[in-house]
């Protein structure tokens, strides 16, 4: 038999080069620029920056599933880290400076102020909270502190327990509020985790310190750390502009969470894991999250779509994370910004998606026969959550 045909060499990612296209994000500081020394419809830049344009990118710029040598050192990763640890300082200038412009002359319309603080949110949100994401997942001290401070920008610092000891554990099953059920609508699901995450990510921390036998007032209880920092930014965006700048702090805070949490919300809507019964469920696997490989939205968000090795190696720096085939993990016909846009339209967005949903459970739950429960979210929750 002739011999198979060579594997393509690994991408190489040394090069600074390379790193080059996941820079794309400092492209909204000019943006942001503009917006707010021009006013008026210039407000919309953001927005439209960074959802339609990208959405657009993506359609010219096809997809990508060449996947880097997973082993590829620390060190020459430097160039593609350096982006996540200069952010912050970044984005802190940013929205405090546009804070001071708005609230000290520089613009005097109500709608425009609202517009453009709802536009920083691309900045703090698409941007920053996927930064954090990023960060938070790492052992370095000084990137998980990055990590926390992006978070407390937009008042969601309780994201980094939910998503560390409940998501990563629990995803694809009743207990983790993040995944969104079949024919669940984004708005009734961002309601309900807007509700039930916070109190989620307090009892799994007093879980964590019941196992070390301390209350759940001990410092090391990260809610306090949370808090203080949350309220640094309240009072720093109160002393640049009294009440009018505490509001439009507010207005940039929620639209970052609201897109953080349209991203959650696609990721893995209506992906389950199987019920082994008396509460066990299987291993989480690639086929419990949505993938998509265009190539613009991935370069956008760090590779936050290749999210099936995400969930494998959560710790795997974003360069390095492998792309999976449709055969083991599902696919989205777009990049997450053209499905977020979808998901804010729920009657639209189960035309498209729940089809998908079906012949996902087609291919690898052929067995069962009931999805109720799992539509539902009635199953037990999993052995051993709090």
């Amino acid at each position: 038999m002739p011999d198979a045909p060579p594997a393509p060499p690994a991408r190489a990612l040394k090069d600074w080069r390379s790193a080059l296209p996941f820079w794309c994000s400092l492209l909204l500081l000019p943006v942001a620029y503009v917006a707010a020394t021009r006013g008026g419809w210039w407000v919309a830049a953001l927005p439209l920056s960074g959802w339609t344009m990208v959405s657009i990118l993506d359609l010219a710029g096809g997809l990508d599933e060449e996947n880097p040598d997973p082993a590829t050192p620390e060190r020459d990763l430097f160039w593609y880290r350096l982006i996540t640890l200069i952010w912050f300082p970044l984005q802190v200038i940013a929205v405090f400076a546009c804070l001071y412009h708005a609230t000290h002359g520089g613009l005097t319309g109500t709608a425009e102020k609202i517009g453009l603080f709802f536009g920083l949110g691309v900045i703090s949100g698409a941007v920053g909270i996927v930064y954090a994401h990023e960060l938070l997942h790492q052992k370095n001290r000084l990137e998980r502190r990055l990590g926390d401070l992006l978070l407390a920008m937009v008042l969601y610092s309780h994201f980094r327990s939910e998503h560390l000891l409940v998501h990563h554990r629990y995803v694809a099953t009743p207990r983790d509020p993040v995944s969104a059920r079949y024919n669940e609508g984004f708005h009734r699901y961002f309601k309900r985790v807007l509700t039930h995450c916070p109190p989620s990510a307090f009892a799994a921390e007093r879980q964590m310190l019941a196992r070390r036998g301390l209350p759940v007032w001990h410092l090391r209880n990260p809610f306090w750390l949370y808090g203080a920092l949350q309220l640094g930014f309240l009072a720093l965006a109160f002393l640049i502009g009294g009440w009018e700048g505490l509001g439009l702090f507010l207005v940039q805070a929620f639209s970052a969470v609201w897109q953080l949490e349209l991203t959650n919300y696609i990721e893995h809507y209506g992906l389950t894991r199987r019920h082994l019964g008396e509460g066990r469920y299987e291993h989480v696997l690639p086929r419990h999250s949505w993938n998509a490989a265009h190539k613009v939205s991935n370069w956008f968000l760090i590779n936050l779509q290749r999210h099936s090795d995400h969930h494998y190696k959560p710790d795997r720096r974003f360069p390095l994370l492998q792309s999976r085939s449709a055969d083991e993990a599902p696919q989205l016909p777009h990049g997450y910004p053209a499905m977020a846009a979808l998901a804010m339209i729920p009657p639209l967005w189960r035309r498209v998606m729940n089809p998908k949903v079906r012949a996902w459970r087609r291919q690898f739950y052929p067995d069962i026969t009931d999805w109720t429960p799992y539509n539902k979210g009635t199953l037990p929750p999993p052995k051993g959550s709090s």
